[in-house]
């Protein structure tokens, strides 16, 4: 689910006709300080990020003056606070509390219903009172009546007419959550929301570009650079499953590796496995649902990006349906231009990992970091300890000294730029170049047979071409599978190289 901040969920009950306190989101200790002077009087100081526990770990304070207000925001802008990094702060005028409630919306996915709460104990710890809580199951196709809602609210008309607003909310936004805590009674009789919380359904935030939501998942934190990178491979491209989540607070003692999942049960259990054996992983990523290479090559190479990692896991269930070979020729095509030196287990159980193990095995040779594969009949526990084994007894050096006779064709080709027998032709997400001088019919024959698809043929004069139109390729006919490529280095040919852009 993708969470909204809380002065974003605050701006949209406002809409809705409730009542939220007089304040002003902020970016500098500057902006705070003059904020407070325009709200007057005491103001609270909120840390504007995605944790529940913002109070305990100093993301709420109170300021009694401007000066107090910039110092306090200066305290909180750009630092990390509970795990988030801060880069805004609400300043809100403080309220005079009588008694506060806890107002709250749910899809219930047990009962596939809406579902109105409501407890008269609202406020921090609300999760530990839960059994002070009262439902009401809504209907699915008619909103719930005041009269309805009064039944859960002691039979206060105020607080459902509240409660009713929030569940138009719900709808408006196509929230999963949402949630009022607390509903603050003033000692001037106002109620008034102090804080609010909404989480979009994921699959919804297409229609509600106006929430201004960066990425479609519950992070748990401001996103990073190489989450937004992600997110935008992964939002228009909807061929498989690509998730990408950084873990920002890493284990000192822990050995820092990337972690790279495919499929997602598997993956947990197997990023559970890496942290038995002391390694640490600096993301969770998952490429699950038979996602193309190409896909899967972007994913590891932001994985490679990440600074400072030791080595490299991959693994997902072991038994799973889509093609390792597919998962093999993305890594190794993203390892063999990125040339990280790391070690590397890949964990290739499922469907045709025999043939995926025979890539690792010959394309890796020559890579700077030993790189070894393993298959279903090898636990997640086994490569994970394997991984630990090899980044302990990684020496770069000795590496290189008995490596040095190993060699595969290079990946880039410079003849492909600077020869003019091009041809080359878009994918859906990148380019295919072959460098017509390199071909005779054996090798023409060798590319076309490679291709899966079929969209390849021998031109005239036997020279690889598309036997579809241009359009049909990019379009996505060519499924981005790598094979001609893979093809092109086994047999040494020099003139074919895919490139699929990634901004890092």
């Amino acid at each position: 689910m993708a969470q909204l901040h809380e002065y974003q969920a605050k701006q949209i009950l406002a809409k809705h006709g409730i009542i939220i306190p007089k304040g002003k989101v902020v970016k500098t200790p500057f902006e705070a300080k003059k904020a407070t002077q325009e709200i007057g009087g005491e103001v609270v100081v909120k840390a504007q990020i995605h944790s529940t526990s913002r109070a305990a770990s100093g993301g709420i304070r109170f300021a009694s003056s401007p000066e107090e207000t910039e110092v306090i925001a200066s305290e909180m802008i750009g630092k990390t606070i509970a795990g988030n990094l801060c880069e805004k702060v609400l300043v809100d005028e403080k309220a005079e509390i009588e008694k506060e409630f806890y107002l709250g919306f749910i899809i219930d996915d047990r009962l596939k219903r809406p579902t109105l709460l409501f407890s008269d104990s609202g406020g921090s710890g609300i999760e530990d009172r839960a059994d002070s809580m009262k439902t009401l199951v809504c209907s699915i196709r008619k909103e719930p009546t005041v009269e309805e809602i009064k039944t859960i609210c002691n039979d206060d008309e105020n607080i459902a007419e509240i409660l009713q607003k929030l569940y138009r909310v719900a709808k408006a936004t196509e929230a999963r959550t949402a949630e009022i805590n607390p509903l603050a009674l003033l000692k001037d009789g106002r109620l008034v929301a102090l804080d609010s919380r909404i989480s979009v359904d994921d699959y919804a935030v297409f229609r509600h570009e106006d929430l201004g939501i960066e990425i479609a998942r519950e992070l748990g934190h401001a996103p990073t650079k190489l989450e937004r990178i992600a997110w935008e491979i992964e939002k228009t491209d909807f061929r498989g499953t690509y998730f990408f989540v950084e873990i920002l607070e890493q284990d000192k003692d822990s050995i820092k590796i990337g972690f790279h999942g495919a499929g997602g049960g598997g993956s947990m259990a197997s990023l559970d496995a890496a942290k038995r054996q002391g390694l640490s992983p600096a993301c969770y990523v998952d490429t699950s649902g038979n996602p193309p290479a190409s896909k899967v090559y972007r994913a590891a190479k932001i994985i490679l990006s990440i600074p400072n990692i030791k080595g490299y896991f991959m693994s997902g269930s072991g038994v799973a349906s889509q093609e390792q070979f597919g998962l093999a020729r993305a890594i190794l095509k993203a390892f063999r231009e990125a040339r990280p030196e790391i070690p590397a287990v890949l964990r290739l159980g499922g469907n045709g990992e025999d043939y995926a193990k025979e890539l690792v095995d010959k394309f890796s040779v020559d890579l700077p970091a030993p790189m070894e594969a393993y298959q279903k009949r090898h636990s997640a526990e086994f490569c994970a300890g394997r991984l630990k084994e090899m980044i302990e007894g990684f020496s770069l050096q000795r590496y290189r000294d008995t490596e040095t006779e190993k060699s595969v064709p290079s990946v880039l080709n410079d003849d492909l730029k600077s020869k003019t027998e091009k041809y080359n032709f878009k994918t859906r997400t990148g380019t295919i170049h072959f460098n017509h001088s390199k071909f005779d019919k054996d090798s023409t024959t060798k590319i076309v047979e490679s291709c899966p698809v079929k969209i390849l043929k021998a031109s005239e004069n036997n020279k690889p071409v598309l036997a579809i139109s241009e359009e049909e390729a990019q379009k996505g006919k060519c499924i981005e599978c790598l094979a001609c490529e893979f093809k092109d280095w086994e047999n040494k040919i020099g003139g074919v190289e895919i490139e699929f852009p990634i901004s890092i």
